[in-house]
C-alpha cells in the first residue's frame, strides 16, 4: 500500500510525517543529529531521503537515510571551495534531482554535484562570468541568513536543463549540464536601482507546471507567470493582499492552477492581518481566491519560508505548508479544507511531499 511522505526541515533537525489516508498522520524525528537543516527531500530514483545541513559549529553537510529515517550518515566530502579560495561554504541550502546528478546549492553562491548519490560532491558551477557575479562571490557580501543559491528546478525530459536561483539576483537556466548560464528575468519587476537590465531581481520561488513552458514563481515584489519556459514574465499579483511572499506551489495536473502564500513584505514577514491564508488562483493569475476553511484566522502571525510549501501528486492533490512557528497544515482536497497535522514542531524551513510504494 502506498504512503504520502513529507520531509520536514527544521531548525533542529528532520522530521517525517507519513499517512496511507492523508487524515491520520505519524510523526517521527528529529533527526540529523538536531543540526539545522535548510531542505530536505525524498529521493524517487534512490529511494533516499536527502537533508541539506548547515551549523555554526561544525560547517555543511548532507545527510541521507536509505531507509526512510530509520538510519542516517553524512557527508561534506568535496562540499568546499579549497583553502586557496577566499569565499566559503557557510550553509547547503537546496537540493535537487538532476538525471544521475544529485544537485545541491550552497552559500557563497554555488552548484556542487554528486554522482554517487551524496557519498562525495565536486563543484559544478559558480556562474562566475555572469552580471553582478562580481558582487556575490565577494567574502564581504555574504550577510547573515543568506542561502546563496536558493532554488533549483529540473527538467523531467532533460537532466542538463535546469535553473538555478541566485538569492537578490535572479533566476538563471543552464542547457548544458552548468557549462553555461542565461538569466531568465525578463519582465520581472523590481523597486530598486541596478546596475544590470538583465540581473538584480529578487526570486523568492520558482515552480514549473506540467507542461515546461508554464512556470510560476513567487518574487519580492509580486508573483508572476512564464508561458515560454522562462524567457519572459508577466505580473499576475493583482487580486492578492500583497506583493511580497516567498512559498508556492503548482498543481501537478492543471497548469492554470497554482498556489501562494503571500506574507506581509516589512520585518514580520508574516501572513496579513493574522488570518492563516493560502491563495489559489485556478486560470493561471487572471482571479484569485483564499483558501482559509480550518486554518486559524485570528491572531495568527504565521511565516512559510520559500520550501515550505509543496504539493502531491495523487489525482486529487494534497497541498501542505510549514510556519515558521512550528506547524505544518495539510489539505486533501486541493486546498479547499485544511488541517494542522503537526504542532511544536522547530522552526520550519522546508517541506516536501513522495507517495512511496
Amino acid at each position: 500500500m502506498s504512503k504520502t511522505l513529507l520531509t520536514v526541515g527544521t531548525r533542529k533537525g528532520a522530521f517525517i510525517l507519513e499517512s496511507v489516508d492523508r487524515r491520520d498522520w505519524t510523526l517521527r524525528g528529529p533527526y540529523c543529529e538536531g543540526w539545522p537543516v535548510y531542505h530536505a527531500i525524498y529521493d524517487e530514483p534512490t529511494g533516499s531521503i536527502y537533508a541539506a545541513a548547515a551549523s555554526e559549529w561544525h560547517g555543511s553537510t548532507i545527510w541521507r537515510s536509505s531507509d526512510l529515517g530509520e538510519t542516517w550518515e553524512q557527508s561534506s566530502e568535496g562540499l568546499t571551495y579549497g583553502d586557496e579560495d577566499g569565499r566559503k561554504i557557510s550553509k547547503a541550502s537546496t537540493l535537487a534531482r538532476a538525471g544521475d546528478r544529485l544537485l545541491v546549492g550552497v552559500e557563497a553562491p554555488g552548484i556542487f554535484e554528486s554522482r554517487d548519490n551524496g557519498q562525495t560532491w565536486s563543484l559544478l558551477s559558480t556562474l562566475s562570468g555572469q552580471h553582478g557575479s562580481e558582487a556575490w562571490d565577494d567574502p564581504a557580501n555574504q550577510p547573515p541568513g543568506h542561502l546563496g543559491i536558493s532554488g533549483f528546478v529540473t527538467d523531467a525530459g532533460d537532466s542538463d536543463k535546469f535553473f538555478a536561483v541566485v538569492q537578490g539576483i535572479g533566476a538563471f537556466e543552464t542547457e548544458d549540464g552548468g557549462s553555461s548560464w542565461v538569466p531568465r528575468n525578463k519582465g520581472l519587476r523590481r523597486d530598486w536601482p541596478a546596475d544590470y537590465e538583465d540581473v538584480g531581481f529578487c526570486v523568492h520561488k520558482l515552480v514549473r507546471s506540467s507542461s515546461p513552458d508554464r512556470m510560476y514563481q513567487q518574487n519580492h515584489v509580486g508573483m508572476h507567470r512564464s508561458d515560454d519556459g522562462g524567457k519572459s514574465w508577466t505580473e499576475i499579483t493583482e487580486g492578492l493582499p500583497g506583493d511580497f511572499g516567498f512559498a508556492a506551489a503548482v498543481h501537478p495536473h492543471d497548469t492554470e492552477t497554482f498556489y501562494v502564500v503571500p506574507v506581509d513584505g516589512g520585518h514580520g514577514r508574516t501572513m496579513h492581518d493574522g488570518k492563516a491564508t493560502v491563495w489559489r488562483t485556478r486560470d493561471a493569475g487572471s482571479s484569485w481566491a483564499p483558501m482559509r476553511a480550518g486554518l486559524p484566522q485570528e491572531d495568527a502571525h504565521l511565516g512559510v519560508l520559500r520550501q515550505g510549501m509543496t504539493i502531491d501528486k495523487h489525482d486529487v492533490p494534497g497541498v501542505y505548508f510549514g510556519t515558521s512557528t512550528g506547524q505544518v497544515y495539510a489539505s486533501a482536497d486541493e486546498g479547499e479544507t485544511w488541517t494542522e497535522i503537526a504542532s511544536y514542531l522547530p522552526s520550519i524551513s522546508s517541506v516536501d511531499v513522495a507517495i512511496v510504494g
